[in-house]
């Protein structure tokens, strides 16, 4: 019985909202500190990933080159 009150008392505090938000905040500051540090610890995926920072703009480069070649023919 002891343990059905101790299980009780802990959703009654976790469900009470202030606790819950600070909680809430440092699980999303974890998980977003992790995928920063997964993204650029590695310096091989930090390299690449700064390489292909410019590719939206360069399609739309292509794309402009495209057209000028079609309005030629």
């Amino acid at each position: 019985m002891l343990r059905v009150n101790n299980v009780h008392d802990f959703l009654m505090w976790f469900t009470s909202m202030e606790h819950t938000k600070p909680l809430t905040l440092v699980l999303f500051f974890v998980t977003f500190v992790g995928i920063i540090w997964y993204v650029f610890a590695n310096r091989e995926r930090s390299e690449r990933l700064e390489s292909r920072k410019y590719i939206p703009l360069d399609d739309d480069n292509v794309q402009q080159d495209s057209h000028k070649v079609t309005d030629h023919e």
